[in-house]
């Protein structure tokens, strides 16, 4: 029958009928270091609203044996277990044995190939504790959770509550750990091995960092500043929401092999790919900053108040995106950081929010497959986006004084939108029923420009906008430079909005300035080519970011050629001044460069984007980050340039071999001496991105194999070497393993959420296609898994505007 999915109906009988107690959860790993299994007892103890009713419990891992009350019960074939006859008061203990940590979701087993050390972690969301263990997996039965975890005892054990208590067993140790409070199972965690720990005192919290031994130089290196940014996203979100986080332990856990961050309650797990093992440029410390208060803004919005079903997700990651930016400038030295959000995620949101699969942030879910498909740039950075435009909305003060009424009134229970609605809106003294239906109910970005009436600018909207608060600023030119002359702040409501207080002339008009809203800008007709020539000049950070996101964005449109935006980018990077954008714009013009410009145009856009690394290598400052561009971009004398300027930087030194390997040269026995000498234990990911570049048929096949069909690759570095498999200028090697992706459609959601949508996007062929494959590719999907099929349809929307960039001449 397959694996159900849980939908709301289900979901909602299912609460009104039964409150779960707690949950005891009884975990052994002592079998992982040899074999996959992982062996769980859970007893469930809750109470019935209707006593005779009967429900169900979730449970997709193997059941051994399952009783209700004393009396067996019959599991289904389709993850769930059958509950007849239920008691006002039951109890519910099923043995499970979840036999596939490899592939299966809900944990996973990584064996660190630098020592044979094992690690296991866990990540549950949206619904993925029932893999492992018997439990109702959905968000509004919060219960708390006692873990009784045995493992090798040469191991360390994490779960959420921290102070276990610990009991030699011989070969093994027995950590118990105290109750959570009251928690969604998504939210629980358990992670082991015999990890190298770091614990400080910040803040009156215990804290402490976990990775595994081979990592522990690394952790070293960088456990001042995560524990700094711990105490200062602790200390920001107390005072912001008016609630101390009320654990004193938090410990965050690097894992191999993981995707992305969870913000699992006082136990936070990571992908150890933000251990960088070579030395972070700023960009790279941004964004652990950025994701380090993301999962921490969690431990409020999710962990301690939890939305009632996945339609409110955003409730969750929106306001999690949204804050971890807000801490991040008021609290930490990364000041710059929302220039940095909006040259990165608002950028993706833009081309998101005009795409396929383009929603609202709040929309119905029928079931959590569907929700699985949401977690997206949409949810993320235009719902980070769109409430920073209701700060802005509501003013700053006004809006601390709502969420903390929320948090005082909603603790340890679950809301809805309203409730957050409700308690902006008393705040505030602002009807937000027309925002809440404009901004979070109806898909679509608004577009603006402006037109000159007479002596009167008129900021004017494609169609009737949302409630907004934007400004336009004036600039000036003075010498090589623009100055702003003026800058006016207007509340949008209609088509067509007067701004006074502008100069009579100005020598450019920005749209957006400051970027207090979510919106899509073009320049009036006579000062498009102003914009392109002069982006550069302006004054500030955010005002360039403002300026680049309307040539991108002009460039999806099919606006603006890839040579125009190369050229306006390459500029804006000649003269920027914050290391916030430096290398997201870098990354962009890159990308430009080599997946946007047509064949005829590439080769001169290529070479200007790898002078302006030259020029930016000479600065001390940004000399890695330059270097890792010319890398990209070097052609074969400037990769004799590049290797004189690495020295004895490994990490430069592969990427530079990844670019001789795609210009054709011979680099294995150079691959095979770094991979000797590199240190990082994930050295052979490296090893094998060099070999994915080069243009020859054995090793196209040889990176397929491990990349898609055997997935031997970590989910985390699959980007980079699909990035080196697909190559420009090499369609006849490539041509074949378009028609192989299509084939592996039905199997791309295997492994849960993240592999879902990693290898999903990643491996969609952005060349040796044409029109008619995205359209073939479109059809393919139509019967996949939601999360699958949202995100092939994003992407190759995406491909569809490259394609379309391509054909155009200059």
């Amino acid at each position: 029958m397959g694996i159900r999915s849980l939908t709301r109906i289900e979901a909602e009988r299912r609460s009104a009928l039964v409150t779960v107690e707690r949950y005891d959860v009884d975990i052994d790993l002592t079998a992982l270091p040899n074999g996959p299994e992982i062996r769980c007892v859970s007893t469930v103890t809750f109470t019935c609203s209707e006593p005779g009713a009967e429900t169900f419990v979730d449970c997709a891992a193997e059941v051994r044996s399952a009783t209700l009350n004393g009396t067996a019960l019959t599991p289904g074939d389709d993850g769930r277990i059958p509950l007849p006859g239920l008691a006002a008061r039951n109890v519910l203990r099923v043995e499970s044995l979840q036999a596939d940590t490899t592939t299966s979701p809900g944990a996973h087993k990584a064996v660190d190939p630098a020592d044979g050390e094992v690690y296991l972690w866990t990540s549950f969301e949206p619904d993925e504790a029932r893999f492992v263990w018997a439990c109702f997996d959905q968000p509004d039965l919060k219960a708390p959770h006692a873990f009784t975890v045995t493992a090798p005892a040469a191991w360390t054990v994490l779960s959420n509550s921290g102070d276990p208590r610990v009991e030699e067993q011989g070969a093994a140790r027995r950590w118990s750990f105290p109750d959570t409070p009251p928690l969604s199972v998504y939210n629980t965690v358990v992670n082991a091995g015999p990890f190298h720990e770091i614990r400080r005192e910040a803040g009156g919290h215990d804290l402490g960092v976990f990775a595994r031994r081979s990592l522990a130089e690394v952790l070293e290196r960088d456990a001042d500043e995560i524990f700094t940014l711990t105490g200062q996203g602790l200390a920001f979100f107390a005072e912001a929401f008016a609630m101390p986080f009320p654990q004193r332990k938090y410990d965050q856990v690097f894992m191999p092999e993981f995707g992305g961050a969870m913000e699992n309650y006082g136990c936070v797990t990571w992908s150890d790919m933000f251990l960088r093992r070579a030395t972070p440029t700023h960009a790279e410390r941004e964004l652990l900053a950025v994701v380090l208060l993301h999962e921490m803004a969690h431990m409020w919005f999710g962990n301690i108040v939890t939305m009632r079903w996945w339609d409110d997700l955003w409730l969750n990651e929106a306001f999690a995106e949204f804050a971890c930016h807000w801490a991040a400038e008021g609290a930490t030295r990364y000041t710059d950081v929302w220039a940095g959000h909006l040259a990165g995620g608002k950028l993706r949101a833009y081309l998101s929010d005009q795409g396929p699969v383009s929603h609202p942030i709040h929309q119905p879910i029928h079931d959590v497959a569907q929700a699985a498909s949401i977690f997206d740039s949409i949810t993320y950075p235009k719902g980070a986006s769109v409430l920073q435009q209701l700060m802005t909305y509501v003013g700053e003060d006004r809006f601390r004084t709502g969420m903390a009424a929320y948090f005082a009134r909603h603790a340890w229970g679950t809301t809805t939108l309203q409730d957050l609605i409700d308690a902006l809106a008393e705040a505030g003294d602002r009807d937000l029923a027309t925002w809440r239906k404009a901004w979070l109910e109806t898909a679509g970005t608004d577009r603006f420009t402006l037109e000159h009436d007479g002596s009167t600018v008129i900021l004017v909207a494609d169609g009737t906008p949302r409630p907004q608060v934007l400004a336009v600023g004036a600039y000036d030119r003075t010498g090589d430079a623009l100055e702003r002359a003026a800058l006016v702040r207007v509340e949008v409501s209609e088509p067509r909005t007067p701004v006074t207080g502008l100069p009579a002339t100005s020598d450019l008009l920005l749209i957006n300035d400051d970027d207090l809203t979510f919106a899509t800008t073009r320049p009036d007709p006579a000062g498009r080519d102003t914009l392109f020539r002069v982006a550069a000049r302006l004054p500030t950070a955010i005002s360039r970011g403002v300026a680049v996101a309307t040539v991108w964005d002009m460039l999806t449109a099919g606006e603006a050629t890839a040579a125009e935006a190369g050229r306006c980018l390459t500029a804006v990077l000649a003269a920027e001044t914050s290391d916030a954008v430096i290398e997201p714009f870098l990354t962009l013009v890159t990308n430009i460069a080599e997946l946007w410009a047509p064949d005829a145009d590439r080769p001169a856009l290529t070479e200007a984007v790898a002078g302006v690394c030259l020029q930016l290598a000479d600065d001390p400052g940004r000399r890695q980050v330059a270097l890792r561009g010319l890398a990209r971009t070097a052609t074969a004398e400037g990769l004799a340039r590049l290797r004189d300027q690495a020295d004895d930087d490994v990490d430069l030194r592969w990427r530079a071999l990844v670019r001789e390997a795609e210009l054709g040269g011979d680099v294995t026995a150079e691959s095979a001496a770094l991979l000797e000498r590199d240190p990082d234990p994930d050295a052979w990911v490296r090893a094998l991105t060099v070999r994915a570049a080069v243009p020859d048929p054995a090793a196209k096949a040889e990176t397929w194999q491990r990349l898609a069909v055997d997935r031997t690759v970590p989910v985390q570095s699959v980007g980079a070497v699909a990035a080196a498999f697909w190559r420009p200028g090499q369609d006849a090697l490539l041509a074949p393993y378009a028609e192989r992706y299509l084939a592996e459609i039905p199997r791309l959601d295997q492994g849960g959420m993240i592999p879902a949508m990693v290898y999903t996007s990643q491996l969609f062929p952005p060349y040796a296609i044409d029109s008619a494959y995205v359209e073939r590719a479109q059809q393919a999907v139509q019967e996949a898994a939601p999360v699958v099929r949202n995100t092939l349809l994003e992407r190759s929307d995406t491909v569809r505007r490259m394609l379309r960039a391509r054909a155009v001449n200059a």
